[in-house]
């Protein structure tokens, strides 16, 4: 009787599963660090990535996992990545991809999704994710096969930083992630997906485009700089520093446009902000649109008569905004350019140009005002109290200067005026689209991306609430990262209502601003081995600030704020 014939597995080129090639595609890509939250269908797929040498942070909600991943890729000017379970998870992520896109950050999202075969028929966390994705989504793909996964990958990576950077999403079956391939194919189609890399073209930019622009700043009156966190993430400050310098022209940096150059600068007009805009009449935007942000550009903020010298990576952003001369670009290369003409024909205001002056005189008095206000140890605390504490603290660090993450109405608003930023990127706050819930995420990122850098999260009690529970993940990582919540018991602070408003028959619940008041939110990181502490004056705030500097281990300092210090929406009143 003939044996039977057993064929003997090929072990000289055995299959490799799709959760492996998914991690290798993104390590050949130069992925090395992912944000997300794992379970089915791709718990697997993290853990190959970790096998394979990226660091994955894993959090407790993928929403600040999202907001990671977009800051991430702020900081480090490569794509951030999120994965995301499917569903729900998805859903989640979309906090995060849709803050990519309104701040023009490179980000990726990888979401698993349910069985191709299931698709119609109430599959687990079944969802049209690629309809889902569309609103927010820079460029999507599916992978409906293993053999799609290397160049899929390296589709979404380039479009999501080419030309003007935003979110882009990758949907992968939970049939996909359990196929597989012959090892020898896998090595293949990343060789393939690696040489079919797309470069960037560089744009030319018309030299007399660029005459053009140093005509209108050469022949201004009263020339302003205002630049943003494109030109940030464009890594523009020496450029920038060069322009400044070399023509002795003022400068407006939006908020995370702060530090490019330091705050601190003699040209720098943030002090006298509304002077600047509003009497300049040539004003070069580097990296910043012309949004909510900057007043859309128009009257009464700015002068009717003002001239518009746009830079910005996007032709659509040009046409939109309509300026005076638009420069299409990446804002270092523009900038290299303007400089290259201005050193063959050199122009400076001077110290003594009565616009340089105007400005300098103007923005010395308002800190001066400023500084009256922030010598006063008011107790209990106001905002500017505990803020001018900060400040000299962080202040005192030198450089390399903390990562400095900032959210919430009153806070982020006092705190943007007092802060000092000196060094590029070291500022994270609401952003374009003025999200609240982003702190402890960017907090994550900012520790994830600059591990030399400590990070200090200045944040109102409503701010952090929404992703209060990630100081677990900062405890767990060991993250060098210091939290500090300005607890005045609510949004805004507490209950501000009238008595006519009190009424009706709910009218003994807590008002729709309040919060439990005297919150230990300094409790909740000692529960997983942080360090809290709770300060209700200036001597317990140094003391706190001082020793957790120090130590760069996870903290969260809880400041006691008088609740009716402050404004209700901020600086934002009329929007409410």
């Amino acid at each position: 009787m003939a044996e039977p014939n057993h064929q003997a597995p090929n072990t000289t080129d055995p299959p490799l599963d799709c959760n492996l090639l998914v991690a290798k595609s993104l390590a050949r890509a130069g992925v090395d660090r992912m944000f997300g939250v794992v379970g089915i269908p791709v718990t697997s797929l993290a853990n190959r990535a970790v096998q394979l040498g990226i660091r994955f942070i894993a959090f407790h909600n993928e929403q600040s996992a999202g907001y990671a991943a977009s800051a991430y890729g702020y900081l480090t000017g490569r794509p951030g990545v999120l994965l995301t379970v499917s569903g729900p998870g998805c859903v989640h992520g979309l906090a995060g991809l849709s803050n990519a896109g309104a701040n023009t950050w490179p980000l990726v999202m990888i979401s698993g999704s349910c069985d191709q075969r299931d698709i119609g028929r109430g599959d687990f966390q079944e969802l049209d994710q690629m309809a889902a994705v569309k609103p927010f989504s820079k460029f999507s793909c599916k992978a409906t096969n293993i053999k799609l996964i290397p160049k899929s990958i390296f589709d979404v990576l380039h479009h999501a930083s080419s030309g003007r950077p935003g979110g882009c999403y990758l949907d992968i079956p939970s049939d996909v992630l359990h196929q597989s391939i012959p090892e020898s194919e896998a090595e293949k189609l990343l060789a393939e997906a690696e040489s079919s890399r797309k470069q960037e073209g560089i744009e030319k930019i018309r030299v007399s485009e660029i005459e053009k622009a140093v005509s209108l700043l050469r022949q201004a009156e009263r020339p302003l700089i205002v630049f943003g966190k494109g030109a940030a993430i464009a890594r523009s400050e020496t450029q920038l520093k060069k322009l400044v310098e070399s023509t002795g022209i003022p400068f407006l940096p939006t908020p995370m446009g702060k530090g490019l150059l330091p705050d601190s600068h003699e040209l720098a007009a943030t002090a006298a902000r509304s002077l600047a805009i509003g009497k300049c009449d040539v004003a070069l935007v580097v990296g910043a649109r012309l949004n909510w942000l900057l007043h859309f550009g128009e009257p009464p903020k700015w002068s009717k008569d003002v001239k518009f010298i746009l830079i910005d990576i996007s032709n659509e952003e040009i046409e939109l905004r309509k300026p005076h001369l638009g420069l299409v670009g990446d804002a270092t290369r523009v900038l290299e350019s303007l400089n290259k003409e201005i050193k063959d024909d050199p122009f400076c205001l001077g110290k003594t140009h009565p616009w340089v002056e105007s400005i300098s005189k103007k923005a010395k008095e308002n800190v001066s005002k400023m500084e009256a206000q922030l010598a006063k140890d008011v107790v209990p605390f106001n905002f500017l109290t505990p803020m001018r504490i900060i400040r000299d603290a962080i202040v005192g660090l030198g450089s390399p200067a903390p990562i400095l993450v900032s959210e919430g109405a009153n806070t982020m608003d006092v705190g943007r005026a007092v802060l000092v930023q000196t060094e590029p990127r070291t500022r994270l706050d609401a952003g374009t689209w003025g999200t609240m819930g982003v702190g402890l995420g960017y907090c994550i990122a900012a520790a994830v991306a600059s591990p030399d850098r400590l990070v200090v999260a200045v944040e109102g009690d409503s701010g952090f609430g929404f992703s209060a529970m990630e100081v677990e993940t900062l405890v767990r990582y060991q993250l060098p990262v210091v939290v500090i919540v300005f607890n005045n018991g609510g949004v805004y602070g507490g209950d501000r209502r009238s008595q006519e408003e009190i009424t009706g028959p709910y009218k003994e619940d807590p008002a729709p601003t309040s919060f439990v008041p005297g919150a230990a939110y300094h409790v909740l990181i000692e529960a997983f081995g942080g360090k809290g502490y709770l300060v209700g004056t200036p001597d317990e705030l140094k003391s706190a600030l001082a020793e957790s500097f120090s130590a760069r281990k996870p903290a969260v300092i809880n400041v006691t704020i008088d609740p009716y210090a402050g404004a209700e929406s901020g600086r934002m009143q009329h929007k409410n």
